[in-house]
This record gives structure tokens, sequence and C-alpha cells, in this order.
């Protein structure tokens, strides 16, 4: 019987081994039909639909199919904003498109900054001559900001749009430490840096307040101006002085609201949208469904309109996302890959010029030093260096951007943030109150130490905030001397606070208002290139093109994996947010970092990250229970 049974065993296992060598093949052969490249003949003379369901990025991030698997849903789409524009800027010149659809029903959002630059790539497109129509279930800030620059924006019966402005409420949890009897260790420098003050207060401190103030709002202004210049008409003052009396007086029908207030200027379903399309570009003949068009989706259409690469190559390196030690990316700035990625180019010898994209809040200080480094070789050897901010350059991002011999940034950029903290947990009361002591002989006051458990010695507080002062001091004389200033001078303007890119123009921290474009031309300029002498060369790598696809895989699809898109839901989906930022909160207290030079009071730029809940891990559990408890 026993061998029986192991025979039965073995068939099996040879079975369900064939079976997955097969759908192996199966997957490998799929991968390879989807993602063919397509030629010019998947291109309609139409629309071009640029169905934007997620978020606009820097840089894309790389996609574990393995976390899609396990956490059973779709990774959250993510657009790079050089793309989008890229397809804006060639659709405006392309006779076979004749309007612009932005899809924005599963919109996620995006950094103001980038927003900024597709309306500027949207008005281009209106300046050709070229309608550009916007649709969604309900529209907030994000949304409207870019259904700002539609022709014809287009809201569903059921919908609406709700324009929150900049700011809102974050979590302290002084409380729930006390409660616990964790002792937060916290070492810092700058009287701006608030980014411990979660784990130290119940409230926002003057100074924070202070900080917060100025820069939200600096960008609620940049915000309302886009929009107001977009919408000469729209009622931003009725909207948002009183929303309540605002939707009242159209009877809590939000699209009506809407349309009365000048944000939208048609209420209809998507099928009734279509065929408005339809009557600028022309009936669909391949497709009797209602609504439907003649089109081009964004991935055909950048396929089919590729970059062009001609003459000299300037560099563009990309640092998106938390700035971290070693080799992770892209989406998230592993110091040693991308001073790997700087290295490689540079000992090549093709680049006249390098450019660098800087889109993060900071964190890491080793990290940030090892990319300085590699950016100050590209100095050393006599290569113009220029910097362009995105949304967020601050701290480490800021530290990243000293080599430059230019920085350029926009008025909604955030950047400054230039202090250091650290943050530790200790347990010692933790423990007591369950009994738990702890004792030993020490042969020096560092002997043991530091210690988690037992607690940390005077000594040790003492090494520590030394060590963090001396790496503030650090920042500030890079700062000084890439900006040509003393370092009072500089003290008087860090001390972990943060700016609006105007403020920090005004203030010597950038040097002139432009975008990557802007940073481009002075570096080809520096390096004596001619215009049509010279293309962009991304040096960032590139997320795994089947990775991808098997999250797309086990996740399912992403579209089908996105709630309804009413204004409830977008409500809902903030919620889920913040219950991952209480996660994300309590991970950064217990886990093991180094010295920070990060930005955590910036406002959060939306990423396929920020955008989704907790996790199913025992920290969110925890967190969760105690919360709840």
């Amino acid at each position: 019987m026993d061998f029986a049974r192991k025979v039965w065993k073995l068939i099996v296992a040879v079975k369900d081994g064939l079976v997955l060598v097969f759908m192996l093949i199966f997957f490998f052969t799929l991968f390879a039909i989807l993602t063919a490249r397509p030629d010019e003949g998947g291109v309609r003379d139409g629309a071009l639909v640029l169905a934007l369901d997620g978020v606009v990025v820097e840089e894309r991030s790389v996609v574990d199919p393995f976390d899609a698997l396990l956490s059973g849903a779709a990774p959250t789409g993510e657009y790079p904003v050089r793309d989008i524009v890229h397809a804006l800027d060639t659709a405006a010149k392309d006779e076979r498109i004749e309007a612009v659809v932005l899809d924005l029903s599963t919109f996620l959002g995006g950094g103001q900054v980038h927003l900024s630059e597709i309306g500027a790539a949207l008005e281009r497109v209106k300046g050709a001559g070229k309608p550009v129509l916007s649709y969604a279930m309900a529209y907030g800030d994000d949304g409207m900001l870019l259904a700002a620059h539609a022709t014809e924006a287009w809201v569903d019966p059921l919908g609406g749009a709700l324009v929150a402005g900049p700011g809102g409420e974050r979590l302290y949890y002084a409380g729930l430490i006390d409660r616990l009897n964790i002792n937060a260790k916290v070492y810092r420098v700058g009287t701006y840096k608030s980014a411990v003050e979660p784990y130290l207060l119940s409230e926002m401190s003057p100074e924070a307040r202070e900080n917060a103030n100025a820069l939200y709002g600096a960008l609620w202004e940049e915000w309302q101006a886009n929009v107001k210049k977009a919408r000469p008409d729209a009622d931003l003052d009725r909207i948002t002085s009183d929303p309540a009396a605002w939707v009242e007086s159209a009877r809590g029908d939000l699209s009506r609201a809407a349309v009365d207030a000048g944000l939208i200027d048609a209420i209809g379903s998507k099928t009734k949208f279509g065929e408005r399309v339809a009557e600028l570009v022309g009936e669909d003949l391949w497709s009797d469904a209602p609504g439907a068009y003649p089109s081009t989706d964004l991935d055909i259409w950048l396929d089919a309109n590729p970059v062009e690469e001609a003459g000299n190559a300037v560099g563009v390196i990309t640092i998106a996302g938390e700035i971290v030690d070693g080799e992770a990316g892209p989406g998230t700035a592993g110091g040693t890959r991308i001073a790997d990625l700087l290295d490689e180019a540079l000992a090549s010898g093709d680049l006249k010029a390098l450019v660098v994209r800087v889109d993060s809040p900071g964190g890491s200080v080793t990290a940030s030093e090892e990319i300085r480094q590699a950016i100050v070789r590209y100095r050393a050897a006599g290569i113009p260096v220029a910097v362009s901010m995105a949304n967020v350059a601050a701290s480490g991002g800021y530290w990243v951007s000293t080599p430059a011999e230019r920085i350029f940034a926009e008025p909604e950029t955030i950047t400054g943030s230039i202090g250091i903290f650290g943050v530790i947990p200790t347990f010692e009361d933790t423990l007591a109150d369950i009994g738990v002591t702890t004792d030993g002989v020490k042969t020096t006051p560092l002997s043991g130490q530091p210690d988690p458990l037992s607690g940390f010695t005077p000594e040790v507080d003492t090494i520590l905030q030394a060590v963090i002062e001396n790496n503030y001091a650090r920042f500030l004389t890079i700062v000084a001397r890439s900006r040509s200033m003393d370092a009072a001078r500089v003290d008087s303007i860090a001390q972990g606070r943060v700016w609006d890119g105007g403020s920090a123009r005004q203030l010597g921290l950038v040097d002139q208002f432009g975008g990557l474009d802007a940073a481009l031309q002075w570096a080809a300029s520096e390096a004596g290139l001619e215009d049509g002498d010279w293309h962009a060369r991304y040096l960032a790598s590139e997320p795994d093109g089947f990775d991808a696809f098997l999250a797309g895989m086990f996740g399912g699809d992403a579209k089908a994996s996105h709630p309804p898109r009413d204004v409830f839901a977008m409500i809902a989906a903030r919620h889920h947010a913040r219950l991952g930022q209480v996660e994300s909160d309590v991970e950064r207290l217990v886990s093991v970092r180094g010295a920070q030079a990060m930005c955590l009071e910036c406002p959060v730029t939306p990423t396929a990250r920020s955008t989704k809940g907790p996790s199913a891990g025992w920290l969110a559990r925890i967190a969760a229970g105690v919360l709840g408890s």
C-alpha cells in the first residue's frame, strides 16, 4: 500500500511539473505577443486617448509580481510625465490626430509640477487648433488641474467636482507612544525639522505651523493661478469660501454645481461623451458600440513616435522617490544604483553634459552623499551639470542637488528642508510594565550599547546627537560652498525649513525657473552644442517588462480593479491611503535606519505606493489593534 501511495505521489508530481512547464511556456509566448512593438498601422485617424488610470510620476517604479500575487491586487498604473508630454507634443503636429481625449475616470493624481507641465502641453495642442476633451465621474484637485485646460470638460450626471486645496491634518503619536511606554529617542538639528514631531508631540509646534502656512499658501496660490489662467470664468472664490452653500444651491447635485461654478462645461454619460467626440473626429467604422469613436491609445502612440536621438548625448539621471542605500529602484532612489549608472556613463565618455532630475523628499544621508560624490566626479571632469527640480527636491533631495552649476525649479517645487534627524525607539519602560527587567556587567559606559531593550545611556545619547549635529554642519558647508554663501547665512534659511520654489529662488537656493527642457537647453549650451546637435539620454534603468506583465496576470485587470470613482469613492480612497500612512509612520519609527535627511513634512506626491492602503503585515495589524483599543 505504501508503495502504491509513493507511485501515485510521483505521478502527481510529474503531472504538476508538466503543467507548470506548459504554463510558463504559455505565459512567455503570450508575453512576447502582447509586448511586440506595434507599427504605425496601429495608429488610427481620430483621437489620441490618454486614459490615466493611476498616477503621474517622474519615473515608473519596479513592480514585484509576487507581491502582486500575494496581495491579490493589480499594481497601480504609473505614467511618466515625459511620456505624456512627448505624446501630446507629437500629436499636436500630426494630421492623423484631430482631438485629444483625457479619460480621468480612474485618475489618482500627480505632483503639481508634473500636472502643470502636462497642462502646458495641452495648451500647445489647443494652440495647434485641436480640441481637448476630458471626462470623469468625479474631479478632485489634481484632475481639475488637468481638466481646466480642456476645450470641453465633461462630468457624469452622478459625479461632480470638489476642490479641497492643499493641506490637511497629519497624525501625531505622542499619546500612543506614552500609552505603550515606548521611549522615542529623537536626535535632530533644525528649528523647523518637524519630521520628528509626530513622535514627540500631540499637535504641531508653532514653528511647524508657520512653515506649513507659508508653504501651503504658496502652493494654493499657484494652483488657483493655473486654473484661472485656463478657465477665467471659474468662480473659485465661491467654490472654496463656502463649499457647503455652493453645493446646497444646486440642491446637492454636484455635477450641476460644477457647471454653475464654471469648473465643468457639460454633463453627460460616458456614451454621450463618446458621441460628442465622434462628432469632432468622425464615426468609428470598426465598432458599433454606443459612444465609439476612432482612437489611438497612449502606448501605441508612444511606440509609433519614439523620441529622436540625433547628435551628441546630454545625460539625464533621475533621482525619484525616497533616497535609500543600495540598489533599490527605479521609483526608489537607491544610492549605489544611481552612483553606478553615473560612473558607467562617465567612463564611457559619451556624455557632453549632465542634467540631474530630482523628485525626492530625501532619505538616507549616506546614500545622498554617495550620489553627490558621483555627480561631483562629472564636475571634476569638466562636464557641465545642471539640476532640474520636479515636485519635491527637499532635504536629501537638495543634498544631491548641490554639485550643480545651475539649479532649475518651478514655483510649485518644494525644496529646502536642510536639516538632519534620527529616530530610535527604546522599550525599557514597556518591558518593565510586563515585569521584564535587565541587568548585567559593564566594562565601559558603552558596553552593550546602544541597547533598545534596556535603554540608552547618557553617553550614547550624547554621541548620537553629536553625530547628527556633525552631519548638519556638513550639510551647511556643502550648501554654502555650492551656493557661494557663508555658513551662517545658510543656517538662517536652513533649520529644516521647507520652501516653495518662488521663495527658494529669492533666497538663492534655486537659480531660475524652468522645467527639464530649460535645464537641458542650458546644459547643452554650456557644452557648446547647437540646437539639433544633441539629444537627451536617460540613464535611469527601466523596470523589467516581464515582471510588469506577470504582475498584471496575477493581479488581474488594472482598470477593472479600481472602485467606482464618484465623489464618495474618491473620499474612501483618501481614507484608505491615510491608513497606509499609519503603517508607514509606525514602520519608520521601529525600522533600522541611519541618519536621515528626509522631508516627511513635505506634501505627499501621489505615487503607486502612496495610493495603496495598509498592507496585511504584522505592523499594520498591531497598529490597527492599538488604535482601535
